[in-house]
């Protein structure tokens, strides 16, 4: 269900609800801030234009760097806080796209003044606008479509409250700073934290790269100077030799002595500063061999792995925009380095002499110059965008039979010459040797354009090359697979390989990489398994061409494996899960005795095998609830009203106290497709509590009333026929219509149905009521006429359980 957006609920907020808002964020119902986000709070109370400014241009920032680029500079768990700050209303896409902009400007004084807010919101148009034209329609469609969405939601939002837009924007900002802020505090606490080791690492290989650009530039200075030393003893040498040839008497010879006297001293100068050339040359590469081992063997694999975390739903990747920089860089230095290399050579040619330091160095330098040049060009070829299907952007790495995807590659070394030089040819299980061959996997060719020319990207420069059109197509075969094969069609692991050639004048050099395994499906109901296989190896394995990984694959610790569950959770909602909902599911994995040990390892078979026909699998059933929230409860799931994941005795000690109506929503154990159900609490006479639960609802359930709706006239049917509604409260005493409100359907919302459907069915509205007999009488379901018109039947073997 669809929440209202924020024209909607500014127009419509009502003292009540304000207070009972407020109240309910008191309880602590949201995701890491109030149930009622800040900026809206102070709306409603109207303190938000006397705010003190946080963020502002008079403000001093924590560090030179931006706000932006520090954040994606901190670990995961502040990550996770930021992805939050942001939804459908103001994409993190925005953040991203325009970061300079919206950090050059005082959110709060365009918040306080609705002239200078509408000037702002029609630049953020524009700026939209040129980020949209500098992008190329053949490689950047779903791009240029997702820009073109955000700004048609910019305008139903906020073309008539731009106030509220900035109100947004100031309010994320100054949260963005309170978790900078949060971190750089517990990195002084803690004394070292991975964020603080991360951004020192950083600041330590951007100083060596301007070190080593500060030397290519000293050496191209000294060399120019040796160049002219070397020009003026030549002169002066031939100079000495034709005059002695020509003249030689006894008053110039005197004159010849001084004058030999300065050419030898100027020789020792030149031998001098060949010395010092050629040391410096070796100091250069020395730093420059060492820069590249940082990038090759540290700062790639560690990108590498947190684009394995990001493609499972882990904090989003860091931009490869710094690793590029260094890449860059690194290779215009040696680049220089080899023509500095190739101007001493000349030099060489024109005087030489025993012992020159530049001879005895030269070959061993130029050697070492290409090798490194090699290495990095070699290095430099990633797979920026792992293959995806964009009918399934949030599970990438599986890819289905006859479905298109994408999949995007980048050259970190940005070098002009290189642009449109290298065709990228893409291929299917390529290169496989018999240690990662499995016997009896399916093959596949790849069908639609598999080459690809990389160019320069107008929007960014970077140099990629996007495949946009590519499908698989299995390639039969006598014999391609058999009963007796080892893996499941969701257990194959297969890789697509990139490989391209550089050639330039005397160079010649091969690029090759692979993307991470990927599963093939044919149907897609093999999805659930064939994402638990990318969980389960993108957790526990580096190598991207282990395609035997499920013959033996290993356990996975439970704290590693719930870190995995809260990802799939926050990736597609605003809200991970938290400790207890993590102790339920622990529970029903590994059994109550483990105590929800992080250490306890957690089997293949045991996540995603089913011990029975009957049985439902710990996956597909996480699954099911996913696509539960993602479908019906995304609203309510988001703002923390569904406890979810809780153990039927610990929630009847959580209601037995409570007011009669005390409810809590817990997803079901038992439902296959994923399910909800109600659980309530009434006392008897004599004071005894008394728990209820309704029959889950699912999937099919929903798809005609919404659940805020089934919440608020969900009824009892006693024997007399009385109606009565007996959910009051949400754990642990909100009021219902607090809690679920703002998500109840409306009569205009009905009036607009009616008003669509009556040119050409006039009917008379109706209107679904969810109903329950008395569990004091337990016959069968039934409805109970409502007063919008004539009821449908819903539920009719449902019923309730009584703890």
């Amino acid at each position: 269900m669809t929440g209202l957006t924020l024209k909607d609920k500014t127009r419509s907020v009502s003292p009540s609800f304000l207070s009972g808002a407020l109240a309910l964020g008191k309880h602590g119902f949201g995701s890491d801030s109030s149930f009622v986000s800040p900026f809206l709070a102070s709306a409603w109370t109207g303190d938000v234009l006397a705010s003190s400014c946080v963020f502002s241009r008079a403000a001093l920032p924590l560090c030179e760097m931006a706000l932006w680029h520090q954040l994606q500079q901190l670990d995961s768990r502040y990550l996770e806080q930021v992805d939050q700050l942001y939804d459908d209303t103001f994409p993190m896409e925005i953040r991203q796209y325009l970061s300079q902009w919206i950090e050059s400007h005082d959110w709060d004084a365009v918040a306080a003044n609705v002239s200078l807010a509408t000037v702002r919101f029609h630049e953020l148009l524009s700026k939209l606008d040129e980020h949209y034209g500098r992008l190329s329609v053949g490689n950047n469609f779903l791009l240029q479509h997702n820009i073109r969405k955000i700004k048609r939601n910019l305008q139903e939002h906020f073309q008539e409250f731009p106030v509220y837009m900035a109100m947004i924007i100031s309010n994320s900002l100054k949260e963005e700073r309170k978790i900078l802020e949060m971190a750089i505090k517990t990195q002084e606490h803690a004394g070292s934290s991975q964020s603080s080791a991360a951004m020192e690492k950083q600041k330590q290989l951007d100083n060596q790269v301007n070190d080593l650009k500060k030397k290519v530039q000293e050496t191209e200075q000294d060399i120019q100077v040796l160049e002219d030393l070397q020009d003026e003893y030549d002169f002066r040498r031939k100079t000495l030799q034709s005059r002695t040839e020509v003249d030689m008497n006894v008053q110039t010879a005197k004159e010849f002595q001084r004058e030999e006297m300065m050419i030898k001293e100027m020789f020792f100068r030149l031998n001098k500063m060949r010395e010092v050339v050629v040391n410096e040359l070796v100091n250069l590469l020395k730093l420059a061999d060492h820069i590249q081992f940082m990038l090759i063997s540290v700062e790639i694999p560690e990108w590498k792995r947190r684009q394995q975390m990001a493609c499972i739903g882990g904090p989003p990747n860091a931009c490869l925009d710094q690793l590029q920089s260094w890449f860059t860089s690194l290779a215009e230095c040696l680049q220089q380095t080899r023509q500095q290399l190739n101007k001493l050579q000349e030099l060489v040619l024109k005087f030489s002499y025993d012992n020159d330091p530049i001879t005895l160095g030269m070959s061993s330098l130029q050697e070492q110059a290409l090798t490194l040049f090699k290495n990095v060009l070699v290095n430099s070829i990633v797979v920026e965008r792992q293959p995806c299907m964009p009918t399934h952007p949030q599970r990438p790495l599986v890819l289905k039979t006859g479905v298109q995807f994408t999949v995007k590659l980048r050259l970190l070394v940005k070098l002009p010459e290189l642009n449109c030089q290298l065709k990228v040819n893409a291929s299917f299980d390529n290169d496989l040797n018999e240690k990662n061959i499995v016997k009896g996997s399916r093959r596949f060719n790849i069908l639609g354009t598999s080459t690809k020319v990389m160019n320069m990207e107008e929007s960014n420069g970077c140099l990629t090359a996007e495949f946009r059109h590519l499908q698989l197509k299995e390639a039969k075969s006598a014999g391609s697979r058999t009963n007796e094969a080892p893996l499941l069609i969701m257990e194959e692991l297969h890789f697509i390989s990139f490989d391209t050639q550089l050639n330039q004048p005397g160079l010649c050099i091969d690029l090759k990489t692979t993307s991470l395994p990927v599963v093939v499906i044919s149907h897609i109901s093999q999805l659930p398994s064939a994402w638990a296989s990318i969980l389960w190896y993108n957790m526990l394995c580096t190598d991207s061409q282990n395609l035997s990984f499920f013959l033996n694959p290993p356990p996975m610790k439970w704290g590693e494996l719930a870190k995995v569950l809260s990802w799939q959770f926050s990736s597609i909602t605003k809200r991970g899960l938290n400790t207890d909902q993590l102790n339920m599911l622990a529970d029903k994995l590994l059994g109550p005795e483990a105590q929800g040990d992080p250490e306890k390892l957690v089997l293949w078979t045991k996540f995603n095998k089913s011990a029975s026909e009957k049985a439902t699998c710990f996956w597909l059933w996480i699954d099911g609830i996913l696509d539960l929230i993602k479908r019906y409860l995304l609203n309510i799931w988001n703002d923390g009203l569904i406890m979810g994941f809780i153990r039927k005795e610990k929630e009847r000690t959580l209601l037995q106290d409570k007011n009669p109506g005390t409810f809590l929503l817990r997803f079901s154990e038992t439902c296959r497709e994923g399910g909800i159900t109600i659980t309530w609490v009434e006392h008897l006479q004599n004071g005894e509590p008394q728990i209820h639960s309704v029959k889950p609802y699912t999937k099919a359930d929903l798809v005609s009333i919404s659940f805020p709706d089934v919440i608020q006239h969900y009824t009892l049917l006693a024997v007399n026929n009385t109606p009565e509604n007996p959910l009051l409260y949400l754990y642990p005493d909100i009021p219902k219509d607090i809690a679920f409100g703002r998500y109840y359907s409306t009569p205009d919302d009905v009036a607009e149905k009616m008003d669509v459907d009556k040119p050409i069915c006039p009917y008379v509205g109706r209107w679904i009521l969810p109903v329950s007999d008395n569990p004091a009488t337990r016959p069968s379901d039934c409805m109970s006429p409502g007063a919008r018109g004539q009821p449908e039947l819903m539920n009719r073997d449902s019923g309730m359980d009584t703890v």
